[in-house]
């Protein structure tokens, strides 16, 4: 268990803050990350490693000659928003472009790809390689789905001596999903891990029991089998990732036996005593292995099994040399060079900017309310919505929304300090929502907010019609990014039959606080729903079966939300004009 912390909430922040600080000789800290301590002396590509604390020594270890440029860091097993992947990126390019590398998670692959769409409008030369080594997360028909573990360090490995050889952005890329092609895992778990400050880890395992497949967002194995010998153990990861040799391999492989946080050493070199002799004897030459705590689980007491076929291309990145704060092999050189100039700016806007109109700074006002509201009701279920999620994934929905929440109030008060009409309020509450909750919920919500913002304004206090049109556009928004639809068992089972119900009764004229309420029933009762669904997208979709019975917790935040923000956004919403009276036919139809 974590027993060394301040506030919970701030964990990530001072362990990132305390690593850069230790480390200084190497590695600088910047919003959002941290890069190298020194820039290079001529452009290079800068490849950016990135994803959610509770790996070390990934991400932020690995920052250094022949390998990582920078490292994008989110908070614990969370994915790290669009803004920070967008300053670390600044902070780290020289000028030959930079290529974003990360597991393949729903929330990184969004927020990364909207910082790397921000980066290319400005003229920057960005590439995202994802990594998808897990074999129990996908068949191999579906192998794009798969999630990315342990093979991260391989893959990373490869691209960042490519890059500190002189390759070009394109060919760096190129190396990198070749790595990649050619990477197998496969990982079990002995006990769970724990957040800092809660009283239990995230899942626990019978006595005598091993569970196969894990991840390293804290999620349990795909399926429980009785706890093997070391030897048992051994032949099982072995026989696994063996029986996915890549076509046309070749007979020398990088391989990593690694910890997950509470798995000692010893152990390791135990159970090494039965992975290296049983690959010598399938024909395999192993180059330069490493045993020991690659990419971790916080304390999770586990290992994981990785396996990469080399070729004359790979093998010299991988043998060549490195130096970082938690890595070295052989005798890379330090960097000389100017040192990069520090980020000053906090994004933030001025009051100038803003320009409004009197009604429409009055409803923001409601917005605000609106806001607060929410973050009552998702303080007081954090605890609920973290077990929900735990079921069959990472158990830090509830943590991620309190977070954003938090983030959005007090960027929307700050707005509305400054003179900001509603649209402003709530754009500005988005941002903050997805850059300091991140991952997948944080980009979702964040992204919803600023467009139910763009779509309301700062000229009025919105009409009932133009409310539908900002929830309606808070939807399709969410539907764009994440991709997901109805059945997926997602946030948007509740979120489709709230917009569906709301637009409807307002077109009917029914008054806007009854129409809102009765979608917000609608939406409770689709969340609910979700317990009979299998995932279908998301961490969870690996776990599905164990799923069953548990509603999405996404969905039951979203329709909690929802419901408290109701009254404040349609009591001070205006009427465009006296709505016509309630027909007994629209009633009914509502």
């Amino acid at each position: 268990m974590t027993k060394i912390f301040n506030d919970p909430s701030d964990f990530a922040e001072e362990a990132l803050a305390g690593f850069c600080d230790v480390h200084s000789d190497l590695v600088r800290q910047v919003p959002g990350g941290a890069v190298r301590r020194f820039r290079p002396a001529t452009p290079k590509v800068a490849v950016l490693a990135g994803g959610g604390s509770g790996h070390y020594p990934a991400f932020a270890g690995l920052i250094g000659t022949g390998f990582a440029d920078g490292a994008v860091v989110g908070n614990i097993f969370t994915s790290p928003s669009a803004q920070q992947a967008y300053s670390v990126a600044k902070a780290a390019e020289s000028g030959a472009g930079v290529v974003f590398t990360y597991g393949n998670y729903a929330g990184d692959v969004m927020n990364f790809g909207m910082a790397s769409e921000r980066l290319a409008a400005e003229g920057i030369a960005v590439e995202n390689v994802l990594v998808t080594d897990d074999i129990a997360s996908a068949p191999p028909s579906e192998s794009a789905k798969r999630r990315g573990i342990a093979g991260d360090f391989t893959v990373f490995k490869v691209m960042g001596a490519a890059a500190e050889n002189g390759a070009d952005l394109a060919e760096v890329v190129r190396l990198g999903r070749k790595a990649n092609h050619l990477t197998r895992t496969i990982g079990s778990a002995f006990a769970g891990c724990t957040f800092p400050g809660a009283e239990s880890p995230l899942f626990t395992l019978p006595e005598g029991q091993m569970g196969l497949g894990l991840g390293i967002h804290g999620e349990p194995g795909l399926h429980d089998t009785d706890l093997p010998s070391a030897k048992e153990l051994g032949h099982e990861l072995v026989s696994r990732v063996l029986a996915e040799t890549p076509a046309n391999a070749g007979s020398r492989i990088a391989v990593i036996l690694n910890g997950l946080g509470s798995t000692k050493h010893e152990e390791l070199f135990v159970l090494w005593g039965t992975v290296a002799p049983l690959l010598r004897a399938a024909g395999y030459t192993l180059v330069m292995p490493e045993v020991g705590e690659l990419v971790t689980s916080l304390d999770m007491a586990g290992v994981s099994l990785t396996v990469t076929w080399l070729d004359e291309e790979l093998e010299p990145l991988w043998a060549a040399p490195a130096e970082t704060p938690a890595y070295r092999r052989g005798n890379a050189a330090r960097e000389a060079g100017a040192r990069g100039v520090e980020e000053t700016s906090d994004g933030g806007a001025a009051a100038a900017a803003f320009v409004a109109t009197d009604a429409s700074r009055e409803y923001a006002r409601a917005c605000v309310a609106a806001i607060a509201a929410a973050r009552s009701s998702l303080h007081d279920a954090e605890e609920r919505l973290g077990r929900m999620d735990a079921i069959a994934g990472d158990g830090d929905h509830g943590r991620g929304m309190v977070r954003g929440v938090d983030a959005a109030a007090a960027a929307a008060s700050a707005a509305l300090g400054h003179g900001a009409g509603a649209g402003d309020v709530l754009a500005a509450a988005g941002d903050a929502w997805a850059d300091k909750a991140g991952g997948t919920s944080g980009v979702l919500w964040g992204a919803g907010l600023r467009a139910f913002g763009e779509t309301l304004g700062n000229s009025s206090a919105p009409a009932p019609s133009a409310l539908a049109a900002g929830v309606t556009a808070f939807a399709d928004r969410i539907i764009q990014l994440g991709k997901a639809e109805t059945g997926d068992k997602t946030m948007v089972d509740a979120l489709l039959p709230f917009v569906a119900g709301f637009s409807r009764a307002v077109a009917y004229g029914v008054e806007p606080g009854r129409a809102w309420q009765d979608a917000a029933r609608e939406a409770a009762a689709a969340a609910e729903a979700t317990a009979d669904l299998l995932p279908l997208k998301g961490r969870a979709r690996p776990l599905a079966e164990k799923s069953l019975g548990t509603a999405d917790p996404g969905a039951t935040s979203l329709a909690m939300v929802f419901a408290v923000m109701g009254p404040h956004f349609t009591g001070g919403a205006g009427s465009g004009g006296t709505l016509e009276t309630t027909t007994a036919a629209a009633a009914a139809e509502s």
